[in-house]
C-alpha cells in the first residue's frame, strides 16, 4: 500500500471516529426538545441536565477528531484541503458558528436560573447540534457525486459552483441520513447512560428516529454502490443495514449495550461506504474527470507523508488509551435522582455584603 493510500484510509478512519462519536453527541443534542419535557418547569430542569450531563466529560474530546481530520487532509493531501474549503467556504463556515454555539450552551447555561436564559442556550445547543451534521452529510454526500471542479492555468483546482450547487436533491438526502443516524445513535446512547422515564423515552424514540434513518441509509448508499460503488463498498452497505436493523432489535428487548454498537457498526460502515464508492478520487468533479481530485494528483511529498505516518504511529495510540479510560471512568447511570437543585452564582454573588 502506497503511502497516499494509507493516508487516504487515515482520514477516513478519522473521519468515521468522529461521525461515531460526535454523532451520538449531537444526538443527545437534538433530543433536548423530546426528552427535556417534564412534568413541570423544575422536572423538565432536571431532565435537561441529565442528558447533557451524560455527554459532560466527551463532548470536547469528541470534537477533536473534526480537528485531526481536517489537519490530516491539509498536511496530506493539500489541494483537497484548499479546493474543499475554499468551495464548500459558507457550508464550513455555518458549521464552525453551529459549533461555537452549541459549545457556548454547554458551558454557560447553567451560569443564571432565568428560564429565558436557559431557553436562549438551549435552542443553541439543539440547532448547534443538527446544522453539523447536516451540511457535513451534504458536503460529504457531494464529494462522492460530484461538483463542478476545473483546473486553471497554474494547475490549481478550482470549485467553480455556488452554494445552491451544493443543495442538490442527492446531497440533502445525505443531510438528512447524517441527521437521522445521529438522533437514532444518541437516542441509543441516552438509554445506555440513564434511568427511568429518560431511559424509556430515549428507546422510543430510537425505533421512530432509526426506521426512518434506516430507509433513507438504504436509498442513499444503494446509489452509491449502483453509480460508483464496488465489490466491498456493496459489502459495507449490507452490513450498515443490518447494524441499524440489529440496533432497532437490541433496543426493543432492552439490551442498550448492542443497540449502541449496532449503531456504531452502521456509523462504521455507511462511512466506509462513502470512502470506497469515492477512493480513488478526493474529490470528483462533475465538470470532467480529468479534474478529480485523487489520492495521487492532489498529495503532498512523499518525505511529508513519511514523516506524518510515525507521528501518528506515536501518538494515535496514546489519545485512543486515553479516550478509552476516560468512558470507562464516566460509565455509570444518570437519573433525575441525581441532579441537585438550581444554583444561580450571579444571584449568590448579589447577596454577599459589600
Amino acid at each position: 500500500m502506497s503511502l497516499e493510500t494509507l493516508w487516504f484510509v487515515v482520514i477516513a478512519a478519522l473521519w468515521t471516529g468522529y461521525f461515531v462519536l460526535e454523532g451520538f453527541d449531537f444526538g443527545v443534542g437534538m433530543s433536548l426538545p423530546f426528552l427535556g419535557r417534564g412534568q413541570d418547569a423544575d422536572d423538565s430542569e432536571k431532565r435537561k441536565r441529565v442528558l447533557l450531563n451524560t455527554i459532560g466529560p466527551f463532548w470536547d474530546g469528541n470534537e477533536v477528531w473534526l480537528i485531526t481530520a481536517a489537519g490530516a487532509m491539509f498536511a496530506a493531501f493539500p489541494a483537497w484541503y484548499g479546493t474543499l474549503f475554499s468551495g464548500f467556504y459558507l457550508a464550513f463556515f455555518a458549521i464552525l458558528i453551529a459549533l461555537i454555539l452549541r459549545n457556548m450552551g454547554f458551558e454557560y447555561r447553567h451560569k443564571r436560573t432565568s428560564p429565558r436564559w436557559r431557553r436562549g442556550w438551549d435552542i443553541c445547543i439543539v440547532a448547534g447540534s443538527l446544522l453539523p451534521p447536516l451540511l457535513l452529510g451534504i458536503g460529504l454526500t457531494n464529494m462522492v457525486v460530484g461538483v463542478p471542479i476545473t483546473q486553471n492555468a497554474n494547475g490549481d483546482f478550482l470549485f467553480t459552483g455556488t452554494l445552491l450547487t451544493l443543495l442538490n436533491p442527492l446531497a440533502l438526502l445525505g443531510g438528512l441520513v447524517f441527521v437521522g443516524l445521529s438522533l437514532a445513535h444518541g437516542m441509543h446512547f441516552i438509554a445506555l447512560k440513564t434511568a427511568g422515564e429518560i431511559r424509556q423515552g430515549a428507546r422510543r424514540l430510537a425505533t421512530r428516529f432509526g426506521v426512518v434513518a434506516t430507509v433513507f441509509a438504504l436509498v442513499l448508499l444503494l446509489w452509491f454502490d449502483i453509480t460508483t460503488g464496488t465489490a466491498a463498498s456493496w459489502v459495507t452497505t449490507v452490513l450498515a443495514v443490518i447494524g441499524l436493523v440489529g440496533a432497532l432489535a437490541a433496543n426493543a428487548i432492552g439490551r442498550e449495550g448492542w443497540a449502541f454498537i449496532g449503531s456504531t457498526l452502521t456509523w462504521v460502515m455507511t462511512l466506509s461506504t462513502y470512502f470506497l464508492a469515492l477512493f480513488p478520487n478526493l474529490m470528483t468533479s462533475s465538470t470532467a474527470e480529468r479534474f478529480s481530485l485523487t489520492v495521487h494528483n492532489a498529495a503532498s511529498t512523499h518525505l511529508t507523508l513519511q514523516i506524518m505516518s510515525w507521528t501518528a504511529l506515536v501518538f494515535v495510540p496514546i489519545t485512543l488509551l486515553y479516550s478509552a479510560w476516560n468512558y470507562w471512568v464516566f460509565r455509570r447511570r444518570l437519573a433525575v435522582e441525581h441532579i441537585p437543585a438550581a444554583h444561580d452564582p450571579l444571584a449568590a454573588e448579589e447577596q454577599v455584603p459589600a
